[in-house]
């Protein structure tokens, strides 16, 4: 497996949810060199001038320009958030068609100037155009990473800590599955300050019910959020920052992302959202949660939803007879 040299970052796609990125990151000073490229290149030319206007406050210096794919030829990793959004009531599987295409000729671009390094996919439907990016690039799926489910373990943690009045720093839920309308909550393993939420569940009264409404605005956040002002951008820009901040820095973390499954929960051939441990080659290994009965039904059902549309795009070969 291939590691990663140098903190050149190359982002495709400068609209809200790309440039949110750019922002976290040059706040958090993680890299040394961010290229951006879109095809506004007006808007394009004028985001780049503003983030650099703000490097001076930074932690440490980030060199932001304006980027072509020949940029890709030395870069440690590259972000795509570049594609179609999502419209009010449109759900994130009902983009995958016309934004399938659009990653095809991102990635016979990127691969096209000579990329060697891990790419992160944003665009949604994630868990679909992940898996269509590693096809199409040819690199290890072990570098091919998606944003996954780490915006609803974020918002799941935030909300949790908000009914226990407790930091989410100290919560430890994820969220697995589709980043989507089939994912699921991880009960039976969660925690709050070290204690159980499952125990909690069963011993406080009402508090099954609270969570479980608690889940319910998770998964439909993304609707809400794109009702009131049009797009989600600033908590998935961050999620983004994060993973990227664990690769540059090989921290070994584990983050809920959408991860290529060989065997994990009995499932193969598949991207999906589920904790993995990331450093810097990209997905170390998958770490497969302990599921209790009713979580490994639901985590099947996003599966099979998964791999139904998956399938449309990249049938399955026929065993040779």
């Amino acid at each position: 497996m291939r590691t990663a040299v140098g903190n050149k970052i190359v982002l495709i796609g400068a609209g809200d949810v790309g440039v949110a990125y750019a922002y976290a990151l040059v706040n958090q000073g993680t890299v040394d060199h961010l290229a951006i490229i879109d095809v506004d290149e007006k808007k394009l030319r004028g985001n780049v001038m503003d983030l650099n206007h703000g490097v001076v406050w930074s932690s440490s210096t980030t060199r932001v320009t304006e980027g072509t794919y020949e940029d890709c030829r030395d870069a440690a990793i590259v972000v795509i958030c570049a594609g179609a959004a999502q419209k009010p009531g449109e759900t994130r599987l009902q983009l995958v068609d016309k934004n399938m295409r659009i990653m095809k000729s991102i990635v016979d671009e990127v691969m096209g100037h000579g990329f060697d390094g891990i790419v992160i996919v944003a665009t949604n439907p994630v868990d679909i155009l992940t898996y269509g990016v590693w096809r199409y690039s040819g690199l290890d799926h072990h570098r091919v990473i998606g944003s996954g489910t780490i915006l609803d373990s974020a918002r799941y943690r935030f909300m949790l800590g908000e009914l226990s009045r407790t930091s989410p720093t100290s919560i430890h839920a994820y969220i697995i599955g589709e980043h989507g309308d089939t994912e699921l909550p991880v009960i039976s393993s969660a925690t709050i300050a070290g204690v159980s939420l499952a125990s909690r569940v069963e011993q406080e009264e009402g508090f099954e019910e609270r969570v479980g409404k608690i889940f319910e605005e998770t998964r439909d956040a993304a609707y809400a959020i794109i009702d009131a002002k049009g797009s989600t951008s600033y908590g998935i820009g961050m999620g983004l920052a994060r993973i990227t901040r664990a690769i540059i820095q090989n921290q070994d973390v584990a983050l809920p992302v959408s991860a290529y499954l060989d065997g994990e929960y009995s499932e193969q051939d598949l991207y999906i959202g589920t904790p993995a441990i990331i450093n810097r080659a990209g997905i170390a290994r998958v770490v497969e949660l302990r599921l209790n009965d009713h979580e490994k039904e639901r985590f099947a059902h996003s599966a099979d939803t998964l791999r139904a549309v998956k399938e449309e795009f990249f049938p399955p070969t026929p065993p040779v007879s």
